[in-house]
Formats: structure tokens, sequence, C-alpha cells
């Protein structure tokens, strides 16, 4: 992320804001932050993160009235395993430092010299002060060990390093969270010409004047032209200042870069289910763009939650749940889609006063839920029977459109001693102070077109049954005639005489029969 201000809005005042990766506050740009060349400049820095659900998530929080600014924003992918697999262990790395031994910066946004995994290095000046005996070296000799897995440090880094003209110490200044851990990576490369064999160059890597490594010789360890790396966690800091040192033991020491990155646990995130349900509820309700829902909707836990929701922190190491929804008088036009019945941890629900259609989904009701506020809106069709669980203590549906049979478990939780209302519905039927309902409703929770087509079909079929048998009756009754050619028009005539006398007394000894088996 590359972050600049510039005055580009002409109030000559740069914007406080927070930034969060993956629900876990990594930036906080204020009056510290902005020093005058970032101010002018720009600032760059960037995370290592792991991602578990193929989707990135970066927010920014504005502070105050202030408006977040960001000048680019890239997504690199990285080998999950790079620096000693950390991104295994729920941490983020944030860049604290990170720069080369050599004259000038290099990789991504800064040079034509790539780096694999999209990191930026920048001079050492800016955290040295031995700038009267410095020496840089270069090579374009190849460099064994670079480019690889997993970290792919790029060979270019190594074919760079920063000496010193005689034998004193080199020393870097970092500044730093002082309530942060720290990944220090050190880099190194024997590229001097004047050095062919070991011992003669061994120095200590000093950190906050604590000998982390002793005796470095980089020619004993991998001979030359060939990358070297260290790696050291320091814990438990005090001072704002993070100091390094080269300390010299046998000639002047040499460094080809270094890295330091901010071991930040990751914050509690909710949990993935509860995610995906109001992902789901936000377009099935058309939350507005002005309620801010986007990334995670409890963490950051330092931030507020979504607005209209309340998120359970209790235990620090559990994931966060939904407990409470309240988005009552918003203006939502949505309807209510079956995902929130996701909501397993959700206490109390409250849509009320807005112009949300649709039905009631089956399965509202269910779990721990206590209270469900769905009133003055615009919901049709009929009550689910999910709302009659014991659980819960008020349930107020009043004011829409909602129709036919009231589940009687609903209505028993007003009489022991919850609160429901069911008011301004005016086809809703079957319980005290209600209409009673028709048979037709009675055992259904059918809408109430959907009634009125099964009774209209009912209907049509009785008069089509009573019809049909009606046309048989006087089918039998009538004659019945045979085509053939004229000469056998007399003989088929007399046959369907005797066949019919003959069928009439069949079927007058069937019925008596069929009387006599039915006990009449």
């Amino acid at each position: 992320m590359f972050f600049v201000y510039d005055n580009y809005d002409n109030k000559s005042h740069a914007p406080s804001f927070d930034v969060s990766i993956e629900g876990t506050i990594v930036f906080s740009w204020g009056s510290e932050a902005w020093t005058e060349d970032n101010t002018k400049l720009g600032a760059y820095s960037d995370v290592f993160a792991s991602i578990e659900d193929n989707e990135a998530t970066v927010c920014f929080y504005s502070i105050g009235t202030d408006s977040p600014v960001v000048g680019s924003l890239e997504l690199v992918q990285v080998d999950p395993d790079c620096y000693d697999k950390v991104l295994h262990q729920n941490v983020l790395l944030v860049n604290y430092g990170r720069f080369t031994g050599g004259n000038s910066s290099f990789g991504a946004g800064m040079s034509k010299q790539t780096d694999l995994m999209g990191r930026a290095w920048d001079t050492d000046l800016d955290f040295s002060d031995s700038v009267a005996s410095r020496v840089v070296l270069s090579t374009d000799q190849a460099i064994t060990n670079s480019d690889r897995a997993p970290n792919y440090f790029p060979e270019y880094l190594y074919q760079r390093a920063h000496t010193l003209s005689n034998e004193e110490t080199l020393e870097y200044l970092l500044p730093i969270d002082p309530r942060l851990d720290y990944m220090l990576w050190f880099h190194f490369a024997e590229i001097d010409p004047k050095i062919n064999a070991p011992m003669e160059r061994v120095f200590d890597v000093v950190v906050n004047n604590k000998t982390v490594f002793s005796n470095v010789d980089i020619y004993k360890e991998v001979g030359k032209f060939a990358a070297y790396d260290l790696q050291f966690i320091t814990r438990n800091l005090t001072n704002s200042t993070l100091s390094i040192k080269l300390v010299p033991r046998i000639g002047a020491p040499l460094i080809s870069g270094l890295e330091n990155y901010a071991l930040l646990q990751k914050d509690v995130a909710t949990d993935p289910v509860d995610v995906k349900a109001m992902r789901a509820i936000k377009e099935s309700l058309q939350i507005p763009e002005r309620m801010g829902w986007n990334g995670d909707p409890c963490a950051p836990s330092n931030w507020d939650a979504w607005e209209g929701v309340t998120c359970n922190y209790g235990n620090p190491n559990e994931m966060l749940t939904l407990t409470h929804l309240v988005l009552s008088s918003q203006g939502l036009q949505g309807f209510i889609g079956g995902e929130i019945t996701g909501l397993n941890h959700l206490l109390s629900l409250n849509l009320s006063n807005n112009l949300i259609k649709g039905v009631i989904p089956e399965g509202l009701g269910k779990g721990i839920l206590q209270e469900v506020d769905l009133s003055f809106n615009q919901l049709t069709g009929s009550i689910p029977e999910s709302l009659s669980s014991t659980n819960l203590r008020t349930v107020l549906l009043n004011g829409n459109h909602l129709e036919g049979q009231v589940p009687e478990g609903l209505y028993s939780i007003g009489v022991t001693g919850g609160y429901v209302n069911l008011s301004d519905n005016a086809a809703l039927c079957g319980v005290p102070s209600l209409p009673a309902c028709s048979l037709l409703w009675k055992g259904s929770h059918m809408s109430v077109g959907a009634k009125f087509g099964l009774a209209f079909g009912v209907i049509a079929g009785v008069v089509f049954v009573a019809v049909l048998v009606y046309i048989i009756m006087q089918k039998r009754d009538g004659y019945d005639y045979n085509f053939g050619v004229p000469h056998q028009l007399s003989a088929a005539g007399r046959s369907n005489r005797y066949q019919r006398q003959k069928s009439r007394g069949d079927d007058f000894m069937y019925m008596k029969n069929t009387f006599n088996r039915s006990g009449y």
C-alpha cells in the first residue's frame, strides 16, 4: 500500500484513519505518522497475511470527519511457508522497515529490478549514521541460494552490500511500536574481492545491546557469492527505537539488506457462518451504503460493529457472534431471506418500520432467539410455525398484510407471559381477538390466493363430476347407434334392442347387490 496526502484537497490537514486487513488493524494514520516527507512524498508499507476464504478484506476507518486516502493498493500472492511459516500461526507480518545495502532503492514501484513477492527495498541511508565511512560494494556475479522458495529473496539484493572503510561498528536505528514483537531478517553475501577465505571478515550482530549472533563469518558459512540469511525475534521492548549493530571482530562488518516485521496477532474474527448470513442479509434487505456494511461485521474489536449490529465479545479466544440486529426505520425495501436463520446466536431481531416485502421465512424463531419485531412493514403470506418457539418472549407482527391461521404456539406465548401483537393484519384468524377461521383455513398455512384457487378447483371438480354422471346416465337411457352398410341396419337394430334390454337388467341386479353389500 502507498499513502500520500500532498494537500490534494487544499485543506492543509492530513487525514486520520485506520486500516485493517482481515479484521485486524495494521496501520493507524494520525498526526505522528504524517511527517513532512510522508505528507508530500508519500509512504510505502506492506503486510503479509494468510487469507482463509479466498477473499482479501481491506478496510479504511475514518476518524472523526476525515476521509481516508490511499495512493495505491496491490495484492500479491506469496508462498504460505515464507518467513519461517509464521503466517500459519494466526499472525500478520507488518513491514516496519526494509532496506538494501546498495546505493539505490529497488523492487515494486521503485525500479526495473523486480521482487517476485512484490517487496520494495529502500536504501539504508535513512536508518544509519555511518555515512562518512560508508562503502557500497556491487557485482554482476550470479548469487547462489537466491530467488528460491519459499522466500524468493531477489538476487539483486545480494549483489549489493554496505560495508565500512574502517573497522567500526555499523549501526541502524529503526522506529517501532514497543507494544509489539518483531522478526528481524538479516541478509548477507560476501561479494568483496578482497575476501577470499574464512576468518577474513568476522562480526557480531547486536540487537538492543544484546548479542544475538556471534562470530558471523559469511565466507565460512556459505563461501563467496552465495546468499546467507539470519533470523531473530525480539520481544518485550520498552523503547520506540530498535537499535541494531554489526560489531567487528575481524575486518569491517558487511550487510546486504535487513527486514523488520512486526508480529501482529490476528484479531478475533466473526464466526464464518454469521459472516455468510450477514452478507446475504445485506443483499436481500438492500442495506444502503451509508450504513457501512463492509468487511467483518464485528471485527476489528477496537472499532464499532456494523451499524445496527451488536456482537458478543466475551471470550477473547472464541470467534465473535452476532447477538442483536436492530435495523428499524432505515427505509429498507428488500425482503427477508432465509439466510437470516443462519444467525444461530441471535437473541433479538428488529426490522420494524421499513418497507420490507415478501414472506416471513420458515425457520425464523428457532434457536435462542427471544425477540422478533417485524411490525409496520409490507409482509405477506402466513405466519410460520417456527415463530411458536418456546424461547420467544416478544413477537410483534402488527401493521403488515399477513393472512391465514395463527399458529397456536404463537398465541400461547402471550398467554404465558410474553407479548404478541398481531393487529392490523386483516386476513389473520383462528385465535381469540381475531375472527374464526373457515374450514378452508384450518390446518393450513397457504396464502389467501392459493386457498381461493383451491376452493375454485374443488367446486369446478364437483361440477365436472356431476355433469359427467349426468351424461353417462343420459347415454344409457337413450339409443346407441351402430354404423353399417344399408342392408345391415335392420339386423343391427334388432340386436341393439336386445342388448339394451339385457344391459338394463344386468345394471339393475348390480345396483341391487351393491346396496345389499352396503347395508341398505
